[in-house]
């Protein structure tokens, strides 16, 4: 196996984009047709005692285990924010073996609790190791700053630079300021930046904002675009990126 699939995608904690419809299954099957070698989530939901109380067909386990048992997949969550009786955070799914390796908080403040959860993959016939990030960053602009800090720190202190490494997620980024701030102090390329603009991702129905990102570094991008249209813009609040990678040779 020498190219990878992979989705990035905000579920939106299993609910429709106004939170009064439960769309998890609907999710997963949309995700099992779509079949992605690796799926990088944000909003996951773990435990909401309350609406699984208040909604019948809301899952009570948690979603990363939903998904992972109806779509056959090695599952990592890590978990950010907590409260008294439900829970959420990102999670990676992958028909490959995972190493899960480190949650990582990075959070500014305490409204808006986000994580940079860190797995390494390793693919037949691959030489390395892959290296998956899944992020979810702030709102606003000056916290996404610092969190491009944090994420820079991380990646130079904590990982080998050969190896080649995918950064998926929801960064918030409707200025587009991440490619610049993050993307080229890393050597990391934005998947989309070939087609000079990001993807319309938020929202879902009417996309008009590039919420949404996959960088990589030491891979090829052979595809990547927007998974518009039936069913997932009735979905989420979010619409996912779908990409097709491999591993660069001189790797």
């Amino acid at each position: 196996m020498n190219k990878i699939t992979i989705a990035s995608y905000n579920i939106h904690k299993g609910m429709s984009a106004l939170n009064k419809k439960v769309q998890l299954p609907q999710m997963a099957a949309a995700l099992h047709q779509l079949a992605p070698d690796i799926l990088f989530l944000q909003e996951v939901q773990g435990i909401n005692s309350k609406r699984a109380e208040n909604m019948p067909d809301f899952p009570k386990k948690p979603h990363y285990q939903v998904l992972g048992e109806q779509l056959a997949y090695n599952v990592s969550y890590g978990r950010n924010a907590r409260y008294k009786y439900r829970d959420h955070g990102n999670a990676i799914l992958s028909q490959l073996p995972i190493v899960t390796c480190h949650n990582l908080d990075i959070s500014v403040n305490s409204v808006e609790q986000r994580g940079l959860l860190h797995c390494e993959i390793q693919p037949p016939h691959w030489t390395r190791p892959l290296v998956c990030l899944c992020a979810h960053l702030n709102l606003r602009e000056p916290d996404r700053i610092k969190q491009y800090q944090t994420i820079y720190d991380y990646i130079q202190s904590e990982i080998d630079p050969a190896n080649p490494l995918i950064l998926a997620g929801d960064f918030n980024d409707w200025r587009q300021r991440s490619h610049d701030t993050l993307g080229l102090k890393l050597n990391l390329h934005d998947a989309f930046y070939a087609y000079r603009h990001a993807p319309k991702t938020f929202p879902a129905r009417l996309p008009i904002l590039s919420l949404d990102r996959i960088f990589t570094r030491h891979l090829e991008i052979h595809e990547a675009k927007p998974l518009t249209g039936l069913p997932w813009q009735k979905l989420s609040d979010h619409l996912p990126l779908y990409a097709v990678v491999s591993l660069l040779s001189k790797t």
